[in-house]
């Protein structure tokens, strides 16, 4: 039996790593002979850094950069055994993660420090570039980023305005006279898993400033904020930027991102699937498993468990997927997944459900292996 391992990571509680060598060990407990090949992937958010430099080859940097309030951290990104292509999680500098709950606060957040980590691969002579911008604490239409390449942005006054997503309404005029000139020598293929517009009902601010700290009346401010910071965009470098799907990822870093780095948007775990050659692997395999925390409505949006479930309806290949909590299902079998199975055992919280989660993993999986040797033997 040849089994592809392909899970994202479980948030808060697994890495992607740990997630397929635990499956794995689930696997061999049943079938000892199986031959196992493991991927551990993830969608364009945090984990596509380690899962490209494990897969690909390469080394992580750590560099000391500004976090979204502007205090010093250490961070990293990686480099690619072809010492050309930096992997960049925009999460590592301007990430949601790196806040404590009272200190969100997307008026203020800033993705400086995802610029820093640019302008770091950059010197380090990196002329390509993979940016993963999921998990982001900011909403500022990437001007931090941009701030930290060169670009300057000033007021009515002829003032340069301050950070964060409160002071875009404030940008008069936009300066790139100083932008740093080795960007126009690089291709920027940035990675995220949402298609949502820079404004509206389905824009950044609206869908997701919420979960980063933003009240209704912030909302309200951001996103009249990011509008009149997408028209200038669009003025000064006449493209549409605005109503680009993903162009509100991250808070409109991708719109940023487009826009400065003249960047092209793609969804993440396509990237990450090409690159790993992913639709080889499931080519080859007579079962494949992944899995991720949660299965819920987001999931067929782009997300790790779609994208391979897409790929072995291609090539008719059973895909089972293993998850910490189930909310929605049914849409999955729509598009490739055979089954969906919960690691939850008995009647738990959400506390002992992460802290046990490799345990439990690694029981579920023996438990469906085992019926899948039942029913090879009766066959």
């Amino acid at each position: 039996m040849k089994v592809l391992i392909a899970p994202d990571k479980f948030k808060g509680s697994l890495s992607a790593f740990t997630v397929a060598d635990s499956i794995e060990e689930g696997i061999l407990k049943v079938f000892p002979d199986a031959v196992v090949v493991k991927v551990p992937m993830a969608d364009g958010g945090e984990g596509t850094v380690a899962t490209l430099v494990n897969v690909m080859g390469g080394e992580i940097i750590k560099v000391r950069v500004k976090d979204p309030l502007l205090r010093d951290i250490e961070s990293f990104y990686g480099i690619l055994r072809d010492r050309n292509t930096a992997v960049i999680e925009m999460a590592a500098a301007s990430g949601l993660y790196l806040l404590k709950e009272h200190e969100k606060n997307p008026m203020i957040t800033t993705t400086y420090g995802t610029g820093q980590l640019i302008k770091d691969a950059l010197d380090r002579g990196c002329r390509k570039f993979i940016i993963a911008i999921g998990g982001s604490a900011t909403n500022d239409g990437g001007a931090g980023m941009a701030m930290a390449l060169g670009v300057r942005f000033y007021n009515k006054d002829g003032k340069e305005v301050g950070f964060g997503g409160g002071e875009l309404s404030k940008i008069y005029r936009i300066d790139v006279s100083n932008i740093d000139k080795r960007i126009k020598d690089c291709e920027f293929l940035v990675a995220c898993d949402v298609s949502n517009p820079l404004v509206g009902e389905n824009g950044a601010s609206k869908v997701y400033g919420p979960q980063k700290g933003a009240t209704k009346e912030m909302v309200e401010i951001l996103d009249k904020n990011l509008e009149h910071f997408g028209r200038l965009l669009e003025k000064h470098f006449n493209k549409r930027i605005i109503d680009v799907p993903g162009a509100g990822a991250a808070g409109g870093l991708g719109a940023g991102l487009i826009a400065f780095l003249n960047a092209r948007l793609k969804s993440g775990i396509e990237i990450i699937m090409d690159i790993v050659d992913l639709e080889q692997k499931v080519r080859n395999s007579d079962l494949v498993i992944t899995g991720e925390g949660k299965v819920d409505f987001q999931t067929i949006f782009g997300k790790t468990v779609s994208g391979i479930a897409k790929l072995c309806k291609k090539y008719n290949k059973p895909c089972i997927a293993i998850t910490g909590s189930i909310d929605e299902e049914r849409q999955l079998y729509k598009i490739g997944i055979t089954a969906v199975f919960s690691i939850i055992d008995k009647p738990m919280g959400l506390e002992e459900a992460m802290r046990d989660a490799e345990v439990l993993l690694k029981k579920s999986t023996e438990r469906i292996f085992r019926v899948i040797k039942v029913l090879k033997d009766f066959d």
